[in-house]
């Protein structure tokens, strides 16, 4: 339910914004979550919807932060023993055809730090490397194609960036949305994809096992 949902944003259709909240199972074992749309939020997991609503429901915050407040995120996490990776912006992009503009090289390390990082949140993950940086895809949340990428301090301030998370969309398989996550307060990450043709679509907070 939660990967339709997805689905259909990427492709411009919302939940209502009616200041409403939708809870849905979870899609697998791995994530449980908040994703906030304009007005409308939903709640992926295998709690009580009653208990979702009803926690929220007592949260301090205004209503339509109410999802996201401290407050729920802190009682969500107790009650399944999760932790709350991080706040994010979340962004999508379609693919793009003909070949990247950057030459990258796959990485085929399975042990490579970036890779076993990835392996924790994500399947099929895919690593390739460009002079400067590391670009990454594998599939995210519902199976969802997700990219992250990775510029070296020194190669910064040259357009890298912007440039790995273009040669993404080529990369991509046929027919799939390409969605990344930014920290808010990143604001050059979050400049990076947007001037790649990444489109901001809602805000999402995941919960995960801890990892250590």
């Amino acid at each position: 339910m939660i990967g339709k949902i997805l689905a259909e944003a990427a492709d411009g259709v919302f939940p209502p914004a009616d200041g409403s909240v939708t809870v849905v199972p979870q899609p697998d074992e791995r994530e449980a979550g908040v994703v906030a749309f304009s007005a409308h939020t939903v709640v992926f997991t295998r709690e009580d919807p009653d208990w979702v609503r009803e926690t929220i429901a007592a949260s301090p915050a205004d209503p339509l932060a109410a999802p996201m407040s401290p407050f729920f995120l802190n009682a969500f996490s107790a009650r399944t023993g999760r932790v709350i990776n991080t706040i994010d912006l979340l962004t999508v992009a379609d693919r793009l055809p003909g070949e990247p503009p950057l030459p990258v090289v796959p990485i085929e390390d399975r042990e490579h730090p970036r890779v076993v990082r990835a392996l924790l949140f994500r399947d099929d993950v895919r690593v390739w490397t460009t002079p400067g940086g590391v670009l990454l895809l594998g599939r995210g949340v519902a199976g969802r194609w997700e990219v992250a990428i990775e510029v070296d301090p020194e190669a910064r301030g040259r357009g890298l960036g912007r440039a790995l998370a273009v040669t993404a969309r080529h990369l991509l398989p046929e027919g799939e949305h390409l969605w990344s996550q930014q920290a808010p307060g990143n604001a050059t990450s979050v400049r990076t994809f947007q001037a790649a043709g990444y489109r901001p679509v809602d805000s999402e907070a995941l919960l995960v096992h801890r990892t250590g």
